[in-house]
């Protein structure tokens, strides 16, 4: 396996560059950029590379359902780091390019909705087709393809081109969740400010299903920071439910609600525990009564007690 080498939703110039980029060891990687989601995720899988970031959730737009749907399927991998970036588009443009010459662009799918405003305000006019990713639009506009794209403004010198707009969103704060993915072992250590993930499948399709998924969670006080359904193929109906929640593997709340899923589903994947991004333990707020370890433990030694007659 090649630890030394990670791989990225490319081409260069990607808004994943840039979050690999924020990542402390990517100094001492090789980074390199693959066509799509399944192919950097596969060359984890087959030991060409250590690790791979990919995004998973934006802000505007919701999950990103190549990520999230090559997470559940096929040869397990884990979630081991996530990294938070704020996006906002440039409109990249061949040099001498003026607004009013613009009548084609493009750009990845998910950037869309996030400039639609801006489009119909600025460019009612101008057709939209989509590209493989932001950065393969800057490419496409590069060869003449199109237009302008709309992609970082750093990918604009290499593809050989200019901003012509900067700073464009339609949501203010718009957010992009990048996930660093890597082959089965250990969790990262319990920091105090933790995300787990796992894919859920339903055994069955009945009434309070879902509700009864629900309450493993809730009766023990674990706080779901996401969750979102997905077509397993199986069928029409047939979905399976990527979660992700508050807290860490160790966290006997977390653990024992892991614990009561997998007695009443079929199938259980667990992603990972990892830090949450930008969440400092300091700042996350106080356990509810009844949810923390230590009273996990003070209920276990109570029955422990009643069995011996010492209650």
């Amino acid at each position: 396996m090649s630890a030394s080498r990670y791989t990225y939703l490319g081409p260069e110039g990607t808004f994943t560059e840039a979050a690999m980029r924020t990542l402390p060891e990517a100094a001492t990687r090789e980074l390199m950029p693959m066509v799509s989601v399944p192919a950097a995720l596969d060359a984890v899988r087959s030991g060409e590379a250590g690790g791979s970031l990919v995004p998973i959730e934006n802000s505007v737009e919701g999950g990103v359902t190549a990520t999230l749907d090559e997470l559940a399927t096929g040869e397990p991998l884990m979630i081991y780091r996530e990294v938070l970036l704020p996006i906002a588009f440039a409109l990249l443009v061949r040099p001498g390019t003026a607004l009013s010459d613009v009548k084609t662009v493009t750009g990845h799918p998910v950037a869309q909705p996030q400039v639609r405003n801006w489009l119909a305000a600025h460019l009612p006019d101008a057709l939209w087709e989509s590209a493989a990713s932001n950065a393969d639009g800057a490419r496409l506009v590069q060869e003449g393809r199109y237009d302008a794209a709309f992609a970082g403004e750093f990918a604009a010198p290499t593809y050989g081109l200019e901003p012509l707009v900067t700073d464009i969103h339609d949501a203010e704060n718009a957010m992009t969740r990048f996930v660093l993915v890597g082959r089965p072992a250990r969790p990262a250590a319990r920091t105090g400010a933790d995300k787990t993930s796992v894919v859920i499948w339903l055994g069955d399709d009945h009434p309070g299903a879902l509700l009864e998924l629900l309450q493993e969670f809730a009766a023990r006080g674990v706080n779901l920071m996401r969750i979102e359904s997905r077509p397993t193929g199986e069928g029409i109906g047939r979905y399976c439910f990527s979660v992700d929640c508050e807290g860490h593997i160790t966290d006997r709340r977390v653990g024992e609600a892991l614990m009561g899923l997998k007695r009443i589903c079929p199938n259980v994947r667990f992603l990972g525990s990892y830090p949450r991004a930008g969440v400092d333990p300091s700042d996350v707020p106080t356990l509810r009564q009844g949810t923390s370890d230590s009273e996990f433990t003070a209920a276990s030694d109570w029955l422990t007690r009643c069995l011996d007659g010492r209650a």
